[in-house]
């Protein structure tokens, strides 16, 4: 039986998130809905306590590529509008902030293969 789209989505926040905290992020919000978009995490690194939105992708077949290919230049506009929205709503101002993307491929009873892209756009 196959997972929906929305379910596979939980699965691969889940682990990007698990993956973050692994490596010392604290985990700030997840999924800020604003309007009709999302931020999937948006954390803190600890080496230098940039603000982090992350953009995750899921995947459990490569039939259209990679997953990080699926993180289109109008997604990336998406992300950044709705970053400005959550540094505004949030009274957020004068702090470092970037964009990664984390990408997360499981194959059928195989374990995920997690691939950080840190500062992955402007």
């Amino acid at each position: 039986m196959n997972q929906s789209t929305k379910e596979s989505g939980n699965e691969g926040e889940e682990i990007a998130a698990n993956y973050l905290v692994q490596k010392g992020y604290e985990i700030v919000e997840r999924n800020y809905f604003f309007s009709k978009g999302e931020i999937d995490i948006i954390a803190r690194d600890p080496s230098n306590n940039e603000l982090v939105f992350v953009e995750v992708k899921f995947k459990t077949n490569l039939e259209f590529g990679d997953p990080v290919y699926s993180v289109t230049k109008n997604k990336q506009r998406q992300l950044k509008r709705l970053a400005e929205l959550y540094l505004y709503d949030k009274n957020i101002d004068e702090i470092d902030c970037r964009f990664d993307v984390i990408t997360v491929l499981k194959l059928y009873n195989s374990e995920p293969v997690i691939e950080h892209y840190e500062n992955a756009f402007m």
